[in-house]
């Protein structure tokens, strides 16, 4: 690296792996000295007409001066990235500051001249459009405003990857060359392109890993047994649809075939392209492996070797090495010690895990970072009978193991557009990005619903998971995430109940529900249990248990025709003495029935009724048949096995299933969280703005938080500093005098005007109005002073009590509000009553930052004493609409201003008209280098 003194420090924060078009990886790293070799060798692949649009004419080979100049680089005033694969660069780009009269210069000047130039073989890939979100991000972290370019009419695709890029700009010709300058400040399009790239890119990479047209099992025994036969027989026995080859380098000489496979002692051997290796060799012998593959071109590798961070530092440092090394090639990883993925789409039929069946195909895509959790689920939604009843099947499983690489964002981004996939369940025990999560969390959740169950809620997460530090509890982490829209779940059961019903069944419009069944008890307790969840139960129609088929389904019809009903929930007790026939015909007439409102969904809670649930499953798949004359094809190269029986299809379109449930509380749980998540597709339609407020200052907040971060690297400010910050933003904070003598007390409420407060501020008294330390309501300077002494005398000398004096508030409730910005999840917004109510009680709610009207109106209402501030038992209703605009007005503080990490407002007292800010606290530190606003990158390594 580069160590003259006249350049800054190698900046290794600018290193990044970055996802493709195409989903494969690239690494970003700046350009050094040692790279000389490298470039040369570049330039010589790169044609001579991209040289031409580079140089604006014939540049056939670079000069030992344009050498020195293109990888001597101070990393301020002249920056060069490149992208490279397998160690070498694939394209590359630098940027040099000019000052107005376009020649070169120093800070303070703040615009940069950009060129790009990328190998042909790799045009088409996205990697400028990847190279130029990170150049502009060193950029605006140098000081520059703004990127100028001269590009050549000709080059289309230059002018396009500028253009698309979503910045601000201008555009001139001059010379026969296009002049484009555009400001590098983030706009809206700008992150809208950006995410929409990053969706694209990640999305296919994952599906590169779910539907390749060719795999290899890399460590396939040559004696039945063990983890890699057991996968390669996996494998062959659902019918995958590609080329499938076995790889051992054990195997004897002349060995061409294992258990019907074609069979090498190593990848290299293979004769055509390998998409996707599943490795199954020990640890130590998987850089080998990776090593073979990445010179084969292998896409991406499910790992399924244990001995990684699961099993303590060192381990660790393996599986670091391990993501590094794939990468280095381009590849994405699902795993270590993964327990497989299975795709059971007719077009790809795999089964590349430890699962010795294949789930019935079906709309559900399920996630598990826990191998044993995943077999959990994939049994309880293929099996009939215990738990919930009936069968449901699945589109897509990823067991990721330890997660080094492909996470739950990916294969969220995947599934977003899927359109095999209809409902999304998760297993998560540790989640590495939450921010992230949460952004793809919410735009899947708008289209199509995301149910989450999470392990470890109540330690830390597994050795083998690597995860950013949050200072957030857990409560507060699932709050956000359902605010995001996605159906929080506390249990496995749970998760599943919840997925039979949305895969099943319509959203409910509301959450009226009628109950009718065979049973008055039963009845009663699904009625209790709605009451119970929030639902809003109309009087169980009891059909008693001389109802026949024909009377359930008048029933049903009849429910599910009342406008004032959204659900219907039916409850059925068995027939003494009847059987399957029975139990046929009531699930045809409540099939039947439901099918005539397919608006509305139908549940149905049975009491050891095997017969009935598996009639009311009667599809067993949610997935279509197979059309029996023209079964799928194997791709040439395919071994031809016995094909597995095809599963019943589903019903016609436009039909639904119908769940069943053993226990009424299971299936109005289920039917809470449908009604709860439909709400919320319903409000995220429309959900709402960030307003403007006109006496805002945001350049004057900037310019004082800038002088204040001058004084070193983090502080909190002082009581006038705090004033005077909040004040640029429209909050006013009452000012409290220091009173450390009772003259000075007097003093004090002479300047403020009476009525006053005198408060206690030392850390054990303050906030604390129940220990005695706060007098209110002193009308003259005799109360005052006598108030004073009374402090004194009860908890000690005034250096101890720090007292103040602050002139009196209209009364109101006391709330508090606070923004943090914390390192996992972002900026957040907390809002509670102050006082026991969010201390003891835990009763705080959270919004993420930015935070909308619509946001801080139901921020406002989310907390379980919100009615104290809504004229609870007489009292004057509080002004909530100050405290929205108060709420917001802090949101926009902390989203304008990245060095704003806390801010604190307690009291804020809410009167009948306006409140009072009585205290306020915030804290400053250097924003990060790279925030949510930087360039796409995949976590470190």
């Amino acid at each position: 690296m580069q160590t003259s003194p006249d350049r800054h420090e190698y900046p290794a924060h600018w290193e990044a792996d970055v996802v493709l078009r195409d989903g494969g990886t690239a690494r970003i790293r700046p350009i050094t000295v040692d790279d000389a070799e490298r470039l040369v060798s570049f330039y010589e692949q790169v044609s001579d007409e991209s040289k031409y649009y580079r140089f604006f004419a014939p540049y056939p080979r670079l000069s030992a001066k344009d050498v020195h100049r293109f990888t001597h680089h101070d990393f301020v005033d002249r920056v060069g990235l490149a992208a490279t694969v397998g160690g070498e660069f694939i394209a590359t780009v630098r940027y040099d500051r000019i000052g107005a009269d376009g020649t070169p210069a120093s800070a303070p000047a703040d615009e940069a001249e950009v060129a790009f130039l990328v190998q042909d073989a790799h045009q088409g890939r996205g990697v400028a459009s990847a190279l130029l979100e990170h150049i502009a991000a060193v950029a605006r972290e140098r000081g520059i405003r703004r990127f100028a370019a001269e590009v050549l009419p000709a080059n289309n695709k230059m002018i396009k990857v500028f253009t698309d890029a979503g910045y601000t700009q201008k555009r001139s010709f001059e010379d026969g060359v296009v002049r484009l300058e555009f400001d590098l400040e983030p706009t809206d399009r700008s992150l809208a392109v950006q995410y929409a790239r990053e969706h694209r890119a990640e999305a296919r990479s994952v599906q590169r890993l779910l539907a390749p047209g060719s795999v290899a099992v890399i460590g396939a025994g040559r004696t039945p047994g063990g983890v890699g036969r057991s996968v390669l027989g996996n494998i062959r026995d659902a019918g995958y649809t590609g080329r499938l080859y076995a790889v051992n380098r054990a195997l004897p000489e002349g060995q061409k075939e294992l258990d019907g496979v074609p069979a090498h002692r190593s990848v290299r051997d293979i004769d055509g392209p390998v998409d996707l290796a599943v490795v199954a060799v020990p640890a130590e012998h998987v850089p080998g492996v990776v090593t073979e593959c990445g010179e084969h071109g292998v896409q991406g590798l499910v790992v399924v070797s244990a001995g990684y961070a699961e099993s303590g530092s060192e381990g660790r440092e393996r599986q670091r090495a391990l993501v590094r090394h794939a990468r280095t090639y381009g590849m994405r990883i699902i795993g270590p010690n993964a327990f497989g993925i299975i795709n059971t789409s007719p077009r790809v039929r795999l089964n590349a895990s430890l699962a010795p069946e294949t789930p019935r195909p079906g709309r559900i895509g399920l996630f598990a970072q826990s191998g044993a959790i995943g077999i959990a689920l994939l049994s309880r939604l293929h099996r009939r009978g215990g738990g919930v009843t009936g069968v449901t099947g699945v589109s897509t499983f990823v067991s990721s193991g330890n997660r080094a690489d492909v996470s739950g964002n990916d294969v969220l981004q995947y599934w977003y557009e899927d359109p095999d996939t209809d409902v999304v369940l998760m297993y998560l025990e540790s989640i590495g990005n939450p921010r992230k999560f949460t952004r793809l969390a919410r735009r899947t959740a708008a289209a199509k619903p995301l149910v989450v169950v999470q392990g470890a809620r109540h330690a830390a997460a597994p050795q083998g998971h690597a995860v950013r530090a949050t200072r957030l509890p857990h409560a507060t982490v699932s709050a956000l995430l359902r605010q995001a829209g996605v159906i929080r779940v506390d249990t496995i059961t749970e998760l599943v109940d919840a997925g039979l019903l949305l895969a099943r069944q319509p959203l409910p419009a509301g959450p009226r529900v009628a109950i009718l069944g065979n049973s008055e008890s039963l009845g009663l307790l699904t009625y209790d249990a709605c009451l119970a969840e929030g639902l809003r139960p109309h009087p169980p129609q009891d059909l008693t248990t001389a109802a026949s088929a024909a009377d359930f389904h008048t029933a049903l019809s009849r429910a599910l025709a009342d406008d004032r009903c959204d659900a219907v929930v039916v409850t059925a007790i068995p027939a003494v003495g009847e059987g399957s026939v029975a139990d046929a015909a009531l699930a045809d007439a409540l099939r039947s029935a439901a099918a005539a409102a397919p608006a509305k969904p139908v549940l149905v809670v049975h009491v050891e009724l095997g017969g009935l649930a598996e009639a009311l499953s009667a599809a067993a798949s949610t997935a279509p048949q197979a059309d029996a004359d023209n079964p799928p094809q194997a791709r040439p190269g395919t071994p031809q096995t016995a094909p597995r029986p095809t599963p019943p299809g589903e019903p016609p379109e436009g039909e639904h299933l119908i769940p069943a449930y053993p226990a009424a509380e299971r299936a109005v749980r289920a039917l809470a969280q449908a009604v709860t998540y439909a709400q919320w597709r319903r409000d995220a339609a429309d959900p709402g703005k960030v307003p403007e407020y006109e006496d805002i200052d945001e350049k004057g907040a900037a310019t004082l938080i800038d002088g204040l971060l001058a004084r070193g690297q983090g502080l909190t400010l002082g009581a006038d500093e705090t004033c005077d910050l909040l004040g640029h933003y429209g909050i006013h904070v009452h000012r409290a005098l220091p009173a450390p003598t009772s003259d000075a007390a007097a003093e004090a409420a002479r300047t403020l005007g009476y009525p006053v407060a005198l408060k206690a501020t030392a850390p054990h008294l303050r906030h604390r109005a129940d220990l005695g330390g706060v007098r209110l309501d002193l009308a003259d300077e005799e109360q005052l002073r006598r108030s004073y002494t009374e402090l004194t005398e009860l908890f000690g000398a005034p250096e101890e009590l720090r007292p103040v004096v602050q002139r009196m508030a209209p009364r109101g409730v006391d709330v508090v509000v606070r923004a943090v910005i914390d390192p996992a999840a972002g900026a957040v917004l907390s809002f509670g009553l102050a006082g026991a109510a969010s201390q003891l009680l835990g009763d705080t709610a959270h919004r993420l930052i930015p935070v909308t009207d619509k946001e801080a109106t139901s921020l406002v209402r989310s907390i379980r004493t919100a009615p104290l501030l809504f004229g609870w038992r007489g009292s004057a209703p509080a002004d909530t609409r100050a405290l929205e605009e108060l709420l917001l007005r802090v949101s926009r503080l902390v989203d304008d201003h990245p060095e704003v990490v806390a801010v604190t407002l307690e009291p804020v007292v809410v009167a009948s008209h306006g409140l009072s800010v009585l205290g306020a606290s915030v804290r400053l530190a250097p924003p990060p280098a790279r925030d949510d606003l930087g360039p796409r990158t995949l976590p470190a390594y």
